[in-house]
This record gives structure tokens, sequence and C-alpha cells, in this order.
């Protein structure tokens, strides 16, 4: 089926009757997707869906996420901070045996729980080396995806060189637990796009239904069809005019989605939300303007995100949300919405922010650990004694400061590429490990206050050594040969 046929289906949905009291749930998770890349942030990018949705509900602009892949879709998944399930350091590679613990129920068991069918489309990256860990086994009736962290958009194939003695190549499309080989030249977007769909005209109406939806785009590679190249003609950096081109496609097709829900009823029904896993990458076209830093840094371009919520149960729709909302409150918060029940997790450390969002009431979030890395490479002197050290990778936020310690990585403000303003580059002592930010009052990070306010240092010190003492061992195991695809068919795929 083509992408442009999708529209044609809304004609031929029938409207079922016996209709389920409780809103079906679409989560919508945008990878490698910056804050400057969304047209109601001010950007060249026109997002007109999105814009739509957004300016309709609630658009969430103290909102975080986690700076790279695995560690926000964990956080998302178990509603635990990635320190409480060993995933502080890096993603999940393809050839690691690793990923998200099974000791503790996802968002998709619980909403499962409390009657929901639920269907995972798209990007996993949260480990399949032992069938235990596929989506089919965490909560989802039914998948369809890719379970690695990146591909080729048309071949759906990935090559891992994590392993520096090996090149581990493989097709890496599945439906279900099975392997997908027919659908080579065939856009991502559009099949993520049209397999979204189809679980929307096919579930039983009398049942609510859990959607996560989450794209390919705009992670690299940066592919797209050429139609969508066109109206972007004027970006002369190529790399950002691809990445405008892959943001429109996924635009059209979250419009689409929209499209068919007001088609067959259950729009109105229907709660949708948006988020971005992370920064922009500047290098594959993403942009964090005004923010500082980019994926993968703690600077606030690392994981500002990109959000907002849709949907006709909001009480205070047309809002902007300025209260403080961390990816990991997704899971009380859309479980607390199915009417279902957070017993028998492991301690959360998300909080159900559902009249934060619908009534625009206070947060019961007072803080957020961005992280703490414990495995990248110290940096500097330790400043401080009888505290957390400083020369250790971590960042925290407790009110309107935010405490930075250890290598925070690449520390530049970068404009998109038509503007004329030219990027400006950290000019800070190499060797420095440590610096504190009134985000309110200074959110893209120009005015380091750790050596005036030694006092609140201290404090937020004290915090990250509190949350160390509760930290599990980060897991990052090596390579494991054994994960070669040559070895099972020529697809990724559970090798124990």
């Amino acid at each position: 089926m083509h992408f442009e046929q999708v529209l044609l289906l809304c004609a031929c949905c029938t409207v079922l009757s016996a209709k389920s009291s409780r809103p079906n749930i679409i989560f919508i998770l945008a990878d490698d997707y910056g804050f400057h890349d969304i047209g109601y942030h001010k950007s060249e990018i026109k997002t007109p869906n999105l814009d739509k949705l957004a300016a309709a509900g609630v658009k969430l602009e103290n909102y975080y996420v986690q700076p790279i892949c695995t560690p926000t879709r964990s956080q998302f998944m178990s509603g635990r901070y990635q320190i409480h399930t060993g995933l502080q350091h890096g993603i999940i590679w393809a050839s690691q045996p690793n990923g998200l613990p099974l000791d503790s129920p996802t968002v998709a068991d619980k909403i499962k729980q409390a009657g929901y069918s639920t269907h995972a489309v798209g990007k996993w990256h949260l480990g399949f080396y032992k069938d235990d860990y596929l989506p089919t086994n965490r909560g989802f009736d039914s998948y369809y995806g890719y379970l690695t962290g990146s591909e080729d958009y048309y071949t759906h194939k990935r090559c891992d060189s994590h392993d520096a003695n090996y090149m581990y190549c493989g097709l890496d499309l599945h439906n279900n637990t099975n392997p997908v080989f027919n659908e080579t030249g065939h856009y991502s977007t559009y099949l993520f796009t049209e397999r979204a769909i189809n679980v929307i005209k096919d579930h039983d109406e009398s049942k609510p239904f859990f959607l996560y939806l989450a794209y390919q785009s705009t992670h690299a590679p940066l592919q797209v069809p050429d139609k969508y190249l066109t109206p972007y003609s004027h970006i002369k950096d190529k790399n950002r005019r691809t990445f405008a081109g892959m943001t429109a496609c996924m635009d059209e097709g979250i419009g689409n989605i929209t499209a068919v829900l007001n088609a067959t009823g259950q729009l109105e029904n229907t709660l949708i939300v948006f988020s971005t896993d992370n920064g922009g990458q500047v290098a594959a076209g993403g942009n964090n303007w005004p923010l500082r830093g980019w994926k993968g840094s703690l600077w606030e371009g690392g994981f500002h995100g990109v959000g907002f919520v849709y949907g006709d149960m909001l009480k205070n729709k047309g809002t902007v949300n300025n209260q403080l909302i961390h990816v990991s409150d997704w899971f009380p918060t859309l479980v607390g919405v199915a009417g279902g029940n957070t017993s028998g997790t492991k301690p959360l450390d998300g909080f159900d922010q559902w009249k934060t969002i619908s009534e625009g009431g206070a947060s019961p979030r007072q803080e957020i650990l961005h992280n703490i890395d414990i495995l990248t490479q110290p940096k500097g002197a330790k400043l401080y004694n009888n505290t957390f050290d400083t020369r250790i990778r971590a960042a925290i936020r407790v009110g309107d400061w935010k405490l930075i310690t250890g290598d925070p990585g690449n520390s530049s403000w970068i404009p998109p590429p038509h503007l004329s303003k030219n990027t400006v580059v950290d000019k800070d002592d190499k060797a420095k490990n440590l610096w504190l930010f009134d985000i309110a009052k200074d959110p893209n990070e120009h005015n380091d206050l750790s050596a005036s306010q030694p006092g609140i240092v201290k404090r937020l010190l004290d915090r990250l050594e509190d949350y160390q003492k509760t930290a599990v061992p980060p897991r990052y195991p090596d390579p494991d040969p054994k994960c070669d695809p040559k070895l099972h068919g020529g697809v990724w795929g559970p090798w124990e």
C-alpha cells in the first residue's frame, strides 16, 4: 500500500457502535528531533499537523527527556531512572547482550492489565538478545518495527561496528517475532504510519487501545523521498534540507493518522502524546537553537524535549504548560489515564502528571536526576569533600537550579544553518567540571553561577550523592560474537 493511498482509507472506515468509555492512548516518539525542529518553536521547518495538534492541546515547555535513545525509552517504558535499571551509560548496541531489566513491568504491561489492547510500532532499542526482551514479551500484543538503534530507511538493514574487531550486518524488520523480507524500498516512515493506521482501523472498538509509535524519523541516516525535498530547496545546507524533508514526511504521517482517527469517530476519545527522545543531532541536520549543546550532552540542548498532549479529555486545552515534567512521568500518568494501577512495580521515579497537564495544576515533581554515569572518563579535579565527586559525569535539576559535573559533552550554541549568527564555542577551561545555572532566568545556560553560589552547589552535590547511593551497577557488556546475523539467517534477533 502506497503512502498516498492512506487518506483514501478513511472513506471505507466503519464506525462501530460499542465503544469503550476509556480513551485510546497513542504515544508518538520522534527520534533525534531537536528543540528547534518543530514549527511552533519558530523553526524554518514547517510542521502543520504537529502545530495544529499542539495548539489545540497542551504544549509542554518545561519537559525533559534524556540525551540519547535507550535511556529515554527505558525511562518511558519503566518509569524509573536509568541509575535504577543499570542503563546509565551509553545506548544498547545491537551486538551487546543487554536490555531493559525484566524485574519490573513495563507501561505496556500495566496498561494491558487495565484491559487495553497494546501495540508497538517502530524502533525498540531496549534489548533483544533473549526472547524475553522482545516487545511481545514486554506487554505488547503486537509489534512491527526494528529492534536495534538505527538502520537504512529503505533496505531496513543495520550494521553494528561497536566491536572494533568485527562488522555485524543484517536485516532488522519484524512483524511480531517474524522477520519481514519483502519491504525493501518501502520507506520506513510510510511503513510505520501504515501499520499504525491498520491498528486503529482493525481494533475492536469495545476495547480501548494503547499504541506506542516510535518513528525512525528523524535519526540518521539522512534519507527521504525526493518529493519532500522540493519545498526546502532554499535550504543550502544539504543535511538540514534532508532533515527538513524527513520531518515533513513524519508530520504528514501524523496528519494521516489523525485523519483516520477522525474518520472512524475515534479522535474525540483518543489521547495523543508527542515527544522527542533526545536533543537534535546537529551533525545530522537537527538543531536545538537557542539551547546550548546537542544530542548526547548534559546541556539543555541534549534533553530539553519537544512535547505536547492532545485530546478532548484535557480540561486545559489550548495552553502552554511550564511545570516541570520528565519522561519517566508518562508511566504513572498514562497508567492512571487507562484506569490501571502501578502495584507490582519497583519504586517509580515518575509522577502522575495528569492534573498538571489536564488542569494546569502544580507539578508534583520538584527535581529531575538527569543522570549519573560513573563509566564516562572522569574529568578535572575533585572540588568538594564529603559529597558527590565533581569528576563524575552527572547532572541534576532541583527547582530552577541545574548542576552539571564531570564531562558534559558538546558545549556550543549552534544556530540553524540559514541564520547568519555564528556558532558560539564554549571558552571554559578544558579541565572545568562544575557548572550551576538558574534555568528559569537563564534557559540557554550562558551564566555559570557555581563560583558565586557555593551553598547551592553543595546542596545539589549532596542530592547527587543521595541518588548515587541508590544506583545499581551500570550494565554495559562487551559485544557478543554470537549476535552475528550471519548465524541467524541474515537477521538481527535473539541469540541466547
